[in-house]
């Protein structure tokens, strides 16, 4: 176990596991998100029957 912690391959899978969360955070944007978009209702039954 000690071995494959200090393998190359498991460093290089941490670092960027590391950097992947770091811009996560960093170009973390405060849009609403597009999976359910918020609807706008009609503002008189008139416009809607349109």
């Amino acid at each position: 176990m000690k071995a494959f912690l200090r393998s190359d391959l498991f460093l290089r899978f941490l670092g960027g596991f590391v950097l992947g969360t770091i811009g996560m955070f960093v170009f973390h944007h405060e849009e609403p998100s597009m999976i359910a978009p918020y609807a706008n209702a009609a503002p008189t039954a008139e416009y809607a029957a349109r």
